[in-house]
């Protein structure tokens, strides 16, 4: 099994900034599980790196968002959430051509591996991590900030309804859809007040009262935010 970086992968990062030096973090970023096989030397994937580039990227994202402005903190949590997404690291993966210097097995690439959103967030945040291992933080964050520019200047995570918001936080951060739960109703039909508990698995809860359940769930899913987000 090849343990040097193929040219033309080779040729494709350093057109995207990535500047590889030794070839080891690189393949191991590029690589799935699915890939490995003939021995201990060839086991490295890409999710320990995956692990460090998810902080790297965040510690970037977020220090853009504090200086851009003067949000409160739910806001920078909500645009941070969206920006660090799976669904936006695959987007960027797809945006520089990523898919095609994966490293899969045959049957996750039959299976349309290349083109996950979850390999390809994962692989993405990967790169990340090989480039501050080998560069250090500033040139990883450089990196960043050119890759994402579109998505920092752009909509992504602003005024997103509360349900929404949560919803993608907690894609984004792998966890289960959040719960949502009437506990209280009381008052007249003509005066009523709900309250909802919303919930995320291994996360925590928050709840809301208002004169709907609908406006309850909203205001619920606000207060988890602000309080976990």
């Amino acid at each position: 099994m090849t343990r040097t970086l193929d040219p033309a992968t080779r040729t494709w990062l350093i057109d995207q900034g990535f500047a590889p030096a030794a070839d080891a973090p690189w393949l191991e970023a590029l690589t799935h599980g699915s890939f490995n096989g003939s021995g201990p030397a060839d086991a490295a994937d890409y999710q320990r790196l995956e692990f460090l580039g998810d902080r790297v990227l965040g510690l970037s994202v977020a220090a853009w968002l504090f200086r851009a402005g003067d949000a409160p903190e739910g806001k920078l949590s909500q645009r941070l959430n969206a920006l660090v997404s799976g669904a936006t690291c695959a987007r960027i993966a797809r945006g520089i051509g990523l898919q095609q210097h994966i490293r899969l097995g045959k049957q996750a690439r039959d299976d349309g591996g290349a083109d996950s959103d979850k390999i390809l967030g994962d692989v993405m945040e990967a790169l990340i991590g090989a480039c501050f291992i080998q560069h250090g933080f500033d040139t990883a964050q450089g990196l960043i900030y050119r890759l994402w520019a579109h998505e920092l200047e752009g909509d992504v995570g602003k005024a997103k309804p509360p349900k929404s918001a949560l919803q993608e936080w907690a894609a984004g951060n792998r966890r289960m859809a959040p719960l949502y739960e009437v506990t209280d109703r009381s008052g007249p039909d003509h005066a009523a007040r709900f309250t909802v508990r919303v919930s995320v698995r291994n996360v925590g809860e928050a709840e809301a009262t208002a004169s709907s359940k609908g406006e309850a769930e909203k205001l619920a899913a606000k207060a988890f935010l602000e309080r976990f987000g």
